[in-house]
């Protein structure tokens, strides 16, 4: 084999092949040629028989890589190796144990949906209310619990409440259920694998023979029940290779143990350690940032990545003075790029949360610049702020039969696909909207929930008619009782959208949903940018791990939002910050763009927070700095003023209705105008008015 190509360091962790081998590879330090290359090595310098070689990765599209790399080395021979992802390998363990496990051939996998289905049922079959027992909320914790080892009769002796109880009691009756109708969950493809092997050994044996050599790829990624699964077949011969980096642990909250990486060497006391540290991808500039974020964890293995490649630009760090200004200089330096002959594709946008890609996306919209938004729909695009829309045009117009049949089941009220298509029928028989048509059951429920939002409107600013909103039709509630990641997802866009009603008051001090409505169905309408391949991209930094881009920006360095404010309080939650700041450095090929913002509107909020930490590690010496920050000139100054004072009878002048009195006073102004403009709602204290004395 030519293996002329490796380092020193890739070719000492191809040649060792007894025992047991800690590869820590860093970013871009070229692990999966490593991996593949040692696959091939174990075949055709070894000797070693392809279906005694065990390969695990934890994504079908990495598996599928890993084939074809090897495909191409030894051509056939590759699909003698078993190369497949946990979920798929415990999958071969059932299918060809089925009948020691109880189950007959023909048994079915049930996915995500389909579990959440039978909860679903048995919440019903024990008079369960959904709305205070979250089906999705259930499903998770079994789902925690199983991948802990835990079945219902180990959960109980934890359960300390009522609630936990009552989850026990759906956990039991969900156990019984899917084995009852021959079905096994996704979880069970690792469970049922442990719980076999330890009940008959012989089987065990079996495989360890079978499977004398495993490569584990991404070890800093594993759960309870796959660490548990590798000790188990590499007991034996201990043939065992991981490869992973402990810097690179960012999948705390699904339930990954970095900890399983740092206790290799406790578990196989025999093993050897091998540091791949040379990066092929970045500058040095780059890799001297990353080093430095790194370093200040505490818990994690020694090691520092360098690289042969030139040194390159500093890292450019702007503190702009809020969100737009961040915006605004983020597509100048994309603009100037692109006009540079850079492709669009090699160049990401990467931030914390969700929520921060909404003034991307409108920046990049209002300059043309084609984007997509990885690992999530555009903002506007997405199913929650759609429903939030659809409510508002709803109150704005009860004759929008499409809004009304996008939210009259958001979130669910029990009113079916039959009862809405009886609703038209009469519509259409008495010539009316569906609205009108309402007038018993569920959906009169839902109308008068709009109708009491409609009439609480009329004193409210488009902020507050949000909160309503969220309130009222119960979206919020529903979201804040499944208590999933996804649903913390959906509720921060939702506060989001706050912000861009607060701008919108702001600009324009008038309060006006129809003209608001027009206002984003300008910005909403993304159908153009679907199809372009060369488009920037926009992503969260969970979703960027794996890639890499020849020009990085990372928005939002500041404290409380990177890092996250909910890791504050925790030493090993601020350790997973970190590591998610070094995951989004060393992206970067050629240049790495880092940006925060002295003050910024978030959920509908205006806050000011300091740099974040992990810019304050970095040694100036890599950093290209701005000038002192100071107002952009393109940004308007403080239209609201708080201290404002107004008395009912008042005369005003605004700037573009003239003169008018004011009739009434709540969190808004209401001020009749001449005949022409009539009477009009302002934000208070906004300066396109004035008091005439």
């Amino acid at each position: 084999m030519d293996l002329t190509k490796l380092n020193d360091k890739q070719l000492e962790a191809v040649n060792i092949t007894d025992g047991p081998i800690l590869i820590l590879a860093g970013a871009g330090s070229g692990k999966t040629r490593v991996l593949t290359t040692k696959v091939a090595y174990l075949i055709n310098e070894k000797n070693i028989d392809p279906h005694n070689i065990l390969a695990i990765t934890f994504t079908n599209k990495a598996a599928k890589e890993m084939k074809e790399r090897i495909f191409n080395m030894l051509g056939s021979v590759a699909y003698n190796i078993q190369i497949s992802t946990f979920h798929s390998l415990g999958l071969l363990f059932l299918k060809e144990n089925y009948e020691t496990l109880g189950f007959q051939k023909n048994f079915t996998i049930l996915d995500s949906d389909d579990t959440l289905t039978v909860i679903k049922k048995i919440l019903k079959e024990l008079n369960l209310d959904p709305k205070i027992y979250n089906p999705r909320t259930i499903k998770n914790k079994i789902s925690s619990a199983k991948n802990e080892l835990m079945n219902a009769e180990s959960y109980s002796k934890f359960a300390s409440s009522d609630y936990e109880q009552i989850i026990t009691d759906v956990f039991r009756k969900y156990e019984r259920k899917i084995k009852q109708n021959n079905s096994v969950d996704f979880d069970d493809l690792l469970v049922l694998p442990i719980k076999l092997f330890k009940e008959n050994p012989k089987i065990l044996q079996r495989y360890q023979e079978r499977f004398k050599y495993l490569l584990v790829d991404e070890y800093q990624d594993t759960n309870e029940a796959q660490y548990i699964l590798i000790k188990m077949l590499s007991a034996k011969y201990k043939n065992i290779c991981v490869v992973g980096d402990i810097d690179q642990s960012i999948y705390g909250f699904r339930g990954a143990n970095y900890r399983n990486i740092l206790n290799f060497e406790k578990d196989y006391p025999n093993s050897k350690v091998i540091l791949l540290e040379e990066n092929y991808r970045s500058t040095s500039n780059i890799l001297n940032v990353a080093n430095d974020i790194i370093k200040n964890n505490k818990k994690r293995k020694e090691k520092n990545l360098w690289t042969k490649n030139e040194d390159g630009p500093k890292i450019k760090y702007h503190r702009s003075y809020d969100e737009k200004d961040e915006a605004h200089y983020v597509m100048d330096r994309v603009k100037r790029l692109i006009a540079s002959g850079e492709k669009k594709e090699d160049i990401a946008i990467l931030y914390r949360t969700n929520a921060q890609s909404r003034n991307m996306e409108e920046a990049l919209l209002r300059e043309n610049i084609p984007y997509k938004v990885v690992g999530s729909f555009y903002f506007y695009n997405r199913k929650e702020i759609k429903d939030l829309i659809s409510y508002l045009k709803l109150i704005y117009n009860q004759n929008d039969d499409v809004s009304l049949m996008r939210v009259i089941n958001v979130p669910k009220r029990q009113i079916g696909p039959k009862t809405i298509e009886n609703l038209a029928v009469k519509a259409t028989s008495n010539g009316t909207s569906l609205y009108e048509a309402i007038d018993s059951g569920k959906e009169l429920e839902f109308k008068k929930i709009i109708e009491k939002i409609k009439k609480e409107s009329e004193n409210l600013s488009l902020t507050d008619l949000v909160d309503l909103i969220l309130k009222e039709s119960g979206i919020k509630k529903e979201l804040e009782n499944e208590k999933t990641l996804e649903a913390e997802v959906r509720l921060e866009n939702l506060e989001e959208f706050k912000s861009i009603t607060k701008n919108f008051e702001e600009n324009n001090g008038v309060i006006s949903l129809d003209e608001f409505l027009m206002e984003i169905s300008l910005v909403s309408d993304i159908e153009e940018h679907k199809n372009n391949t060369d488009v920037v991209t926009l992503m969260t930094i969970h979703s960027a791990k794996g890639l890499e881009f020849k020009h990085v920006f990372i928005i939002g360095l500041e404290e409380g939002l990177f890092p996250h404010v909910n890791s504050m309080d925790c030493s090993d939650d601020i350790e997973e910050e970190r590591r998610l700041c070094y995951v989004a450095v060393t992206r970067a090929k050629e240049t790495l763009t880092l940006i925060n913002a002295k003050r910024r509107m978030l959920y509908g909020n205006t806050q000011a927070n300091p740099p974040s930490r992990f810019i304050e590690e970095i040694d100036n010496k890599y950093l290209d700095s701005d000038a002192p920050i100071e107002k952009p000139k393109f940004i308007k100054e403080d239209m609201i003023d708080e201290n404002a004072t107004y008395s009912v009878g008042d005369k005003v002048i605004h700037d573009t209705y003239g003169e008018g009195i004011i009739v009434g006073i709540g969190s808004i102004l209401t001020i009749a105008f001449s005949r022409k403009y009539g009477i009009v709602k302002i934000m208070k204290g906004h300066k396109s008015i004035r008091k005439v004395e």
